[in-house]
């Protein structure tokens, strides 16, 4: 047994993913009791850098990341003795295609979300969603797979078939995106989420202390925080933009800045 798991997550200072960070330790504890090899549920980027501070702690595990392709936003870490060695593992990831019926559906990544939790299943045990004009590609568990391929048949109101594909088959879709090249104040989150999204800073503000931005899928609160170039922010129902560059300074004093926004 692993002796006060709280000393491991003293120094998380982002508290809504201490849930997470416990089950975490719980599966390190598995894998060093039982000798077995343990997969977390599905994280993203900024739960995995957290877990991977915990994780490094531990000389007698080893780890790896899996989610179906390399650029995968979601992933699970499979946690394993370090006497193994991960290409001997079974992989424990899926994918399946989901295709409709007619071509150029409308049916968007929220639609194909929204079938499968209609069916009971939990989020944490799905990865990427990947969305084309006439199918999806869906990463689960694999232990998951076989419910779907039995259970999925509609979403949203279209009728689909549903059929497993090998992870190498998985479509990689290119990010789009619009160019922005507007000037700012300052790189503070409220102005920055201000000038993204067409939004009076009293409204960013309020977007920002109400919890509904991430930078790098960490959610901030503060509305002075710095973004840096690079970083990907995302914002509840209005989308997601990255500060792609500094371009430099106008001759007014402000900063120039690309910022890149998904559509």
């Amino acid at each position: 047994m692993l002796k006060d798991k709280k000393k491991y997550l003293e120094h998380i200072n982002d508290k809504g993913q201490i849930i997470i960070l416990r089950k975490i330790l719980d599966d390190i504890e598995k894998v060093i009791i039982n000798h077995s090899v343990v997969s977390s549920d599905f994280l993203d980027p900024h739960q995995r850098k957290l877990s991977y501070s915990i994780l490094n702690r531990f000389s007698d595990i080893d780890y790896y990341e899996e989610g179906g392709y390399d650029y995968a936003e979601r992933k699970i870490i499979i946690m394993y003795p370090e006497y193994l060695r991960h290409t001997d593992l079974d992989n424990e990831v899926s994918a399946i295609e989901v295709r409709t019926k007619y071509r150029y559906s409308n049916l968007n990544h929220k639609d194909f979300l929204g079938a499968l939790l209609g069916l009971g299943v939990k989020r944490e045990i799905i990865g990427d969603i990947i969305v084309s004009d006439d199918f999806a590609h869906i990463i689960m568990s694999k232990e998951l797979k076989d419910y779907i391929l039995l259970n999925l048949d509609t979403v949203g109101k279209e009728s689909v078939n549903v059929k497993e594909i090998s992870l190498q088959d998985i479509y990689i879709k290119k990010d789009e995106y619009e160019k922005v090249y507007t000037t700012v104040s300052s790189l503070r989150l409220d102005t920055i989420v201000s000038s993204a999204f067409n939004l009076s800073r009293n409204d960013s503000s309020k977007i920002i202390k109400g919890e509904k931005v991430k930078v790098n899928f960490q959610p901030i609160d503060n509305i002075s925080y710095c973004v840096n170039e690079g970083d990907l922010i995302s914002v509840r129902k209005k989308g997601r933009m990255r500060l792609e560059s500094i371009l430099g300074e106008s001759k007014k004093g402000k900063l120039k800045v690309q910022i890149n926004k998904y559509i």
